[in-house]
């Protein structure tokens, strides 16, 4: 990627507000969104796919769709871009400090975000406040 200033990557949270609670995201992460969008893309981490599965099988995020809609639709809505796992990213997520904290799904986020060069659009506080992340909010 090469920290392309127009791509960006996203944690979980974000994909869900953007489709379902946009009033959630603040002015800040509209904007990066929507600049990526209309760029090179967001980068939408292969881990955010199993994330939203369980947390649609956990009933915290409940919509009158399938989990198999709701993927086909955020394809449709968003210039995604999939991130998968790679060996270095993977690498990455398990050595990073104690300061990103111990979600694996965080971690893989956080260190996809590194690996590829681009901001991490974010809400968590504790991702936002880890000094080697380049966070918006």
């Amino acid at each position: 990627m090469g920290g392309r200033e127009r791509v960006i990557t996203v944690d979980t949270h974000i994909i869900l507000w953007d489709a379902l609670q946009p009033e959630l995201l603040s002015n800040k992460a509209k904007s990066a969104l929507q600049k990526a969008n209309d760029s090179d893309g967001i980068l939408f981490c292969s881990i955010s796919l199993w994330e939203i599965a369980m947390l649609m099988k956990k009933k915290r995020v409940e919509i009158d769709l399938s989990y198999s809609e709701l993927i086909d639709l955020l394809k449709a809505a968003n210039n995604y871009v999939f991130q998968e796992i790679t060996p270095q990213i993977a690498q990455l997520s398990v050595t990073l400090p104690a300061t990103i904290n111990s979600d694996p799904a965080d971690r893989i986020i956080s260190a996809s975000s590194l690996v590829t060069k681009t901001p991490l659009v974010t809400a968590d506080r504790n991702l936002r406040a880890a000094p080697m992340l380049h966070t918006i909010w």
